[in-house]
């Protein structure tokens, strides 16, 4: 890029709400900056975008190294992985971490991708997962916007920093 401005490009393939949070906040962290930002949503990233199911996005415990968290009674002392898939537990984990979004002060989902927009982070749908998932443009908030593969490579190919988060 000739201008001076950087460049971010990140592609989002999951759709958990612990998964939401790391695309949304380096992108609008980059904006912040000064930066151009995009993000290119696919697979169940684009549960993100979906303007019903963004809203009840859910923490897995099942299969996440990282959870069930340690029991605050006893610090140190991870509860069993093979609790995670006892009924409740997926709701249990998701209301925990939202309470500590909550306590930390960080903006839910929905005022991050908020925070996008008014930044203008560009919001692209992959258009082949789209299809595969059953999604079609109404089902997604406004500002994204269906491109596929090669608009966001050809957006990464101008990126000073590309992940997949």
């Amino acid at each position: 890029m000739g201008d001076g401005v950087k460049r971010l490009a990140l592609v989002a393939s999951k759709g958990t709400l612990d998964q939401a949070y790391p695309p949304l906040i380096l992108a609008t962290t980059a904006a912040s900056m000064g930066w151009e930002a995009g993000i290119f949503f696919t697979f169940y990233g684009l549960d993100i975008l979906h303007r019903e199911r963004n809203k009840h996005l859910q923490v897995s415990p099942v299969g996440n190294p990282a959870m069930p968290p340690p029991l605050p009674a006893l610090p140190g002392l991870k509860v069993p992985n093979f609790m995670g898939a006892l009924p409740g537990m997926t709701a249990i984990a998701t209301s925990m971490m939202k309470g500590w979004m909550a306590k930390a002060k960080m903006p839910t989902v929905l005022e991050l991708l908020d925070l996008c927009v008014e930044a203008d982070v560009q919001l692209l749908a992959c258009a082949t997962t789209m299809g595969v998932m059953g999604i079609s443009q109404a089902d997604l908030i406004p500002q994204a916007r269906c491109a596929g593969a090669t608009t966001f490579l050809d957006y990464a190919a101008g990126a000073d920093v590309s992940l997949f988060v």
